[in-house]
């Protein structure tokens, strides 16, 4: 398992469910390709699944 994962909002919440879209604002992201770096663990992993279609994930 990687140590970080960077997090890319590759598509716009415009039109997806409140709970993807707080998801995505969890995971700080809050403007179109945004990218942050999150821990690599089971609870950012869970969130990320949720949101895959929202997201692009890279491990560093």
């Amino acid at each position: 398992m990687a140590e970080k994962l960077k997090i890319t909002l590759v598509k716009s919440t415009i039109g997806a469910i409140p709970k993807h879209k707080k998801t995505v604002e969890a995971l700080g992201l809050h403007k179109l390709h945004q990218t942050v770096e999150q821990k690599d663990n089971e609870a950012i992993r869970g969130m990320v699944q949720q949101v895959r279609h929202l997201v692009k994930v890279e491990e560093i």
